[in-house]
């Protein structure tokens, strides 16, 4: 039996999707903790009974499969009612030396409730109550998670200022980082070609300007655009489908720094909606490590943290203008680099279990004072 503390993440988004903040944080956290990462239940047509299915590596997922059509399904789905009891029972009680229960979505909090954590803490990396096709759950549990969380972390200053209007104590910022190791060989590898590249690297969803996409392309038919990750939530047909626009798909973590390399400039074209109000795009640290010029429509975050560094703009002919601009631009500086070092993923982590360490302290102590 391991010595280590337990840590049962709940997400919303998969172990093996686009690798972003859980992705990095969690793995880390691995070093110093046995991780389960608890994923959202989904239905599989082979199936003839519900079942838990594990898999380990770093971490060890787990989700609750049940029989039908594929269809991913919610947390709060009446079909998955039986999931926090089925993990309760797989994780047994609590050890000793504590169990803590980090939670990315509210939907779970029943999940987080039945494992009986010695610490809860809710990472708000998103306003997920912006996002299509959301539950209408979701703001009554994300209010009942703020509540009963023992630690609050926020992905950027925005969602930062939401939450606090909610809750002030124990709350602290963390805007997604940065591995700049990671990225830095792209700098290296940079060639350019005959043709200009501009791309964009991300999950492509409702938060991203496609008109303003195809209307760049329109004013750059010189240039070529690459879109790089998975499409969610949107028809294909929604999508710019220029000569000049190409749709690569998912690519792995460990090959982002080639595929970054392969670019000119680096886009940035968030729609300014709901479902980016409150956003702090990890992208943003991982296009500059790399080396690369970033062109941004005005996302307020982007606007606070990184404006000194991104080329901001708010309509095609200036993100236009700005590409041309940019593509000759020299971005590494002392001063970029020292800025990027204040988001380095590593250093967030340690500042994280500081906070977690303190929390179990100070809830310890609250216990032991007799009655």
């Amino acid at each position: 039996m391991s010595a280590r503390p337990e840590l049962v993440v709940l997400s919303h988004l998969d172990w093996d999707w686009v690798w972003q903040r859980p992705q990095q944080l969690v793995s880390r956290l691995a070093c110093w903790y046995d991780v389960c990462f608890v994923e959202e239940p989904r239905r599989r047509p082979d199936l003839v009974e519900p079942r838990l299915a594990m898999d380990t590596g770093i971490v060890t997922t787990v989700r609750l499969e049940l029989p039908g059509p594929a269809e991913r399904l919610g947390y709060d789905d009446p079909d998955a009612a039986g999931y926090a009891d089925l993990l309760a029972v797989l994780a047994g009680p609590p050890p000793s030396n504590g169990r803590i229960v980090w939670a990315y979505t509210p939907l779970a909090l029943p999940i987080g409730e039945a494992l009986a954590p010695s610490t809860l803490v809710y990472d708000v990396m998103d306003d997920l109550t912006s996002f299509q096709h959301s539950s209408p759950n979701l703001p009554l549990r994300h209010l009942a998670l703020l509540r009963s969380a023992d630690l609050v972390f926020t992905g950027g200053r925005s969602l930062h200022a939401k939450v606090l209007a909610h809750r002030r104590d124990e709350v602290h910022c963390f805007p997604s980082g940065v591995d700049c190791d990671h990225y830095r060989p792209a700098r290296t590898m940079r060639r350019s070609g005959s043709r200009p590249v501009a791309g964009y690297v991300g999950v492509i969803d409702e938060r991203v300007d496609l008109e303003l996409v195809e209307a760049l392309a329109a004013l750059l038919p010189d240039w070529d655009f690459r879109m790089v990750g998975p499409v969610a939530k949107i028809e294909a047909a929604a999508l710019p489908t220029r000569e000049n626009v190409t749709y690569l798909g998912k690519v792995g973590y460990a090959d982002l720094p080639r595929v970054l390399a392969t670019f000119d400039v680096a886009l940035m074209p968030f729609a300014l909606n709901d479902a980016t109000r409150s956003i702090s795009p990890t992208k943003t640290a991982e296009y500059l490590a790399a080396g690369l010029p970033v062109v941004s429509t005005p996302v307020a975050d982007v606007v606070a943290d990184f404006g000194r560094f991104v080329e901001i703009c708010d309509d095609a002919l200036s993100f236009a203008a700005a590409c041309r601009r940019s593509r000759a631009a020299t971005i590494d500086s002392p001063a970029l680099e020292q800025h990027l070092a204040g988001y380095d993923w590593q250093r967030i982590v340690e500042q994280m279990l500081e906070l977690v360490a303190k929390t179990g302290v100070m809830r310890t102590a609250a216990t032991d004072v007799p009655a």
